[in-house]
């Protein structure tokens, strides 16, 4: 059935989204099918039917039903290639047919206890309507039904897609309250879809920001993650832009609106926190540079890198102001709060090591740095080099042109003399001329800490002065081992 003359869509817009909606249902066309003979009612709703009307398929479908899982049981089961019940105490059977997956959910109503966004009950309903408003927003709440494809638009979801606007199906401050979780994605939808919220949206936001603190901290790290990875480069921005101005930073990340540093009287720093959503903006726009789909560790250590700022912040007797190693400060900070967001271990460090690094760069200038100083760049880097290629390439946001074409000069200088280095040397594998068991065997040493220290001393010859060879190795080796009074090695025992 094509969408009806009464969306707020071009006639051309509505044929090709009645095409899309066609391809879009025909896995589960069949099945609509099967429940009509049944006397059930099946839909297509949620994100798909949005979707559509953005011009993007869905491979994964959802779908309502009047059915209960046990019907829903029955008449799947013959049909799909495999069925599995893992949601069914909430009212979701799961199956795949062919390529498709496909969730069906009996229609429900949920209520909600106050210290928690799970619910308290459960109870099925017979409307489609019904189902719908308690969705999380207008342009989620549509649904198609099927087989026919009848379009189902109780609350406004297709004007509020033309206008690009998020609305819920009926009080903000209901909806939040029930599942305070949707404040989160009020700020990632902003920032996938490119909307704005609506006024009332943005003050329930503002006012139940602390009921996220029933939510729990994966959740919250997996739509901060999500907005963060929004595909456009300025898509994060508004998301972050979004939680900051309703409060909601304030309890998920309080770190960010901190940036915001009241200007000295004589305006001789940046406002840290628009640096800092410019330096995310850009990091996002050089991944492509750097052969980088979407990055999570970039776009967090880009939005984290100078958090450290509030807590180091000092006016030197000149009047300026100065932060001094807040890179240090930033990087325990960041640690401490992406472990409470429940970020995997090697994101943690990842980041924190991308921040404790980022100012690294600002020492080097061409002819300044010697071939050592750039291998050690490298080895610190290791294989976060690119990223902080990245990173440190975005932390340019000066107006001043000439300082930023002479800081984008030193940045390719550099990295034109780590491909040269790397090329001669395989920079990235750089090791000591001899080994930990060469060197016990020369110094007649048992495992522990001296041939640690040994190793590393070897190391810094190596990034020092390059290859050195094995016998000028022994021979660098014995001078250490004299000059830390090991004295001479062992003499070998005879094998006869």
């Amino acid at each position: 059935m094509p969408v009806p003359d009464t969306t707020p869509f071009s006639p051309q817009q509505r044929k090709a989204a009645t095409a899309l909606l066609r391809r879009t249902a025909e896995p589960a066309a069949e099945l609509g099918r099967i429940f009509a003979r049944n006397g059930h009612e099946l839909a297509l709703v949620g994100g798909p039917v949005r979707d559509v009307f953005l011009g993007r398929a869905h491979s994964d479908l959802d779908l309502a039903t009047d059915a209960t899982p046990p019907q829903v049981l029955a008449m799947v089961r013959d049909w799909a290639d495999r069925v599995w019940e893992t949601g069914i105490d909430f009212g979701t059977v799961g199956l795949r047919k062919g390529d498709t997956i496909l969730e069906i959910t009996t229609y429900r109503s949920e209520t909600y206890v106050p210290d928690s966004r799970k619910p308290a009950g459960i109870r099925y309903g017979t409307s489609l309507e019904a189902d719908l408003r308690r969705r999380d927003f207008t342009v989620n709440a549509m649904a198609a039904r099927l087989p026919s494809l009848e379009l189902v638009d109780p609350f406004g979801g297709l004007r509020d897609l033309r206008d690009k606007v998020l609305r819920t199906p009926g009080s903000p401050e209901e909806s939040f309250t029930d599942d305070p979780l949707r404040i989160m994605r009020a700020a990632r939808f902003t920032a996938q879809l490119g909307f704005t919220v609506a006024p009332e949206v943005a003050a329930a936001m503002r006012e139940l920001a602390p009921r996220l603190a029933v939510v729990s901290a994966e959740r919250i790290r997996d739509e901060l993650q999500k907005l963060l990875l929004a595909p456009r480069p300025h898509d994060p921005v508004r998301g972050i832009e979004l939680l900051v101005d309703t409060g909601v930073a304030d309890v998920v990340l309080p770190e960010v609106p901190k940036l915001r540093l009241e200007t000295d009287e004589h305006m001789r720093h940046k406002d840290v926190y628009q640096h800092s959503l410019t330096v995310l903006e850009q990091s996002a726009e050089l991944e492509e540079r750097y052969g980088m789909q979407p990055d999570l560790v970039v776009r967090l250590a880009a939005l984290l890198h100078d958090i450290g700022k509030p807590k180091t912040r000092s006016r030197l007797p000149d009047g300026r102001v100065a932060f001094h190693h807040h890179e240090v400060v930033g990087a325990a900070m960041a640690r401490s709060r992406l472990k409470a967001l429940r970020f995997p271990s090697s994101v943690v460090a990842d980041v924190t090591t991308l921040i404790a690094l980022h100012l690294r760069f600002h020492g080097y200038g061409p002819g300044e740095w010697t071939d050592a100083a750039v291998r050690r760049y490298v080895r610190d880097a290791g294989p976060l080099l690119t990223r902080l290629h990245v990173l440190t390439r975005a932390d340019c946001t000066t107006r001043n042109k000439a300082k930023a074409a002479r800081l984008a000069r030193a940045q390719d200088g550099l990295e034109e003399r780590i491909l040269t280095l790397s090329a001669q040397e395989e920079l990235k594998k750089i090791r000591p001329d001899l080994d930990g068991n060469e060197i016990m065997t020369i110094l007649g040493l048992p495992p522990g800490p001296l041939v640690g220290r040994a190793y590393q001393y070897l190391l810094e010859l190596r990034m020092e002065h390059g290859p050195l060879g094995k016998e000028r190795a022994t021979h660098e080796l014995l001078r250490w081992a004299e000059g830390e009074g090991l004295g001479a090695p062992p003499a070998p025992e005879d094998g006869g």
